[in-house]
């Protein structure tokens, strides 16, 4: 698949199949993610891949409590790759975006499927949340969650493309 092909044919994906993903796949979607731009090549985000089981559940139950619900955030992907960027560099928002639209897009090309779930953000200012980038030796306080990106295999057909609105592009010629 073409570049803009994957770009125009991915969709996110909430409803997953709980077959694990290979380790190399899982490889490849994070190297894609390494590879984002970022302000002034500082590569300010860190990934944090999650195969985990117990730990999966336990950012899902989070992530679940923040948003004040009792399901699954994560639709039953069965890997989390969480974004997350220095506080200290003014562009790290939109570096951790950019390596979140990396991987979704790297995902989809590879036969995977995927979805932003947000809530990083809360998840890594949480208890929990600094404990687990602690096990990693990773100071929580210098991050900022940005996304999660989840991974599986679909377990349905992904939807049609809705339309594209009328006044998505300005043009000044």
């Amino acid at each position: 698949m073409n570049t803009l092909e994957a770009l125009t044919t991915r969709r996110s994906c909430r409803n997953f199949k709980p077959d694990p993903v290979p380790p190399e796949l899982i490889d490849q979607v994070l190297e894609a993610g390494t590879f984002a731009p970022t302000g002034m090549g500082r590569q300010s985000p860190i990934i944090v891949a999650i195969t985990n089981k117990e730990v999966r559940d336990q950012l899902s139950a989070l992530n679940a409590r923040i948003m004040e619900s009792d399901g699954d955030p994560f639709y039953g992907a069965p890997v989390v790759l969480v974004v997350l960027a220095r506080k200290d560099v003014p562009t790290h928002v939109y570096d951790g975006s950019l390596v979140m639209g990396n991987m979704l897009n790297a995902a989809h090309d590879l036969g995977l499927a995927s979805c932003w779930i947000h809530r990083a953000k809360e998840e890594f200012e949480s208890p929990e949340g600094h404990e687990i980038l602690a096990r990693l030796g990773l100071d929580a306080s210098e991050y900022e969650g940005i996304g999660n990106c989840i991974l599986g295999y679909a377990a349905e057909p992904a939807p049609a493309p809705a339309p594209r609105k009328a006044d998505y592009i300005y043009r000044i010629v």
